[in-house]
């Protein structure tokens, strides 16, 4: 008797519940699909953003990109900067197509492009701009800063970015390079000691490198400082 009463009443509770939540389910439908109808709007919104805004922007960016990167590649820096009449320029790029992919690379080209035309001080800005780090051109726009400080008497933070790039190269071909070049910055720094493990690593660890074949005579040098 006992388990039966309980049993009754345990259906009236659950009879309890679903009323409720048939009335709060009614009184606030407005309130609830509203919310869902939001949800659904907002995914269908970057669905259509993705494929329809970003997508194509993002190749449009990468085909000027692409002409270029042509102009860069055949060492004529002006017009991979500016453009030729006919390619857009890096800057332009840069510009027109702010937040894709191919426009944070143009930044990455443009400084390139300055300071292989000596103009180190526009070049920085635009390094500084370019955000990345995959193992090719990040370390390589790294670098780029890393000797525009150079070339403009800023040693401390020329041999610092070196230093940053060749970490972020860690590659046989680019670390050498920046680690030889901010070893020769700390010797001139008076900083022998951090010159001389720049160039052990080159011995140490890139000891395939063009740059360690003759390394021994910059760690003698190093050491008799």
């Amino acid at each position: 008797m006992a388990k039966e009463t309980k049993k009754q009443e345990e259906l009236v509770n659950v009879e309890e519940m679903v009323n409720k939540s048939e009335a709060f389910l009614t009184k606030n439908k407005n309130i609830l699909v509203g919310g869902v109808v939001a949800i659904v709007v907002i995914i269908a919104a970057v669905f259509c953003y993705n494929n329809f805004v970003k997508a194509p922007r993002e190749l449009k960016a990468a085909e000027a990109l692409f002409q270029a990167e042509q102009l860069f590649r055949d060492g004529d820096f002006e017009q991979a900067l500016n453009g030729d009449g006919l390619a857009m320029g890096f800057v332009a790029v840069a510009e027109e197509f702010g937040g894709t992919e191919a426009g944070n690379l143009a930044n990455a080209y443009a400084g390139m492009s300055l300071a292989q035309l000596k103009r180190y001080e526009e070049a920085i800005n635009y390094l500084a701009d370019f955000k990345g780090d995959d193992t090719m051109v990040a370390p390589a726009a790294m670098g780029a800063l890393g000797n525009c400080y150079a070339q403009l008497g800023q040693n401390e933070k020329a041999v610092s970015t070196l230093m940053k790039a060749a970490a972020m190269s860690d590659s046989h071909s680019l670390s050498p390079v920046y680690l030889l070049q901010a070893g020769l910055i700390y010797e001139k720094l008076g900083q022998n000691d951090k010159a001389l493990d720049a160039y052990n690593q080159i011995k140490n660890k890139y000891f395939n490198s063009v740059q360690a074949y003759d390394i021994d005579q910059y760690i003698e040098r190093a050491s008799m400082k």
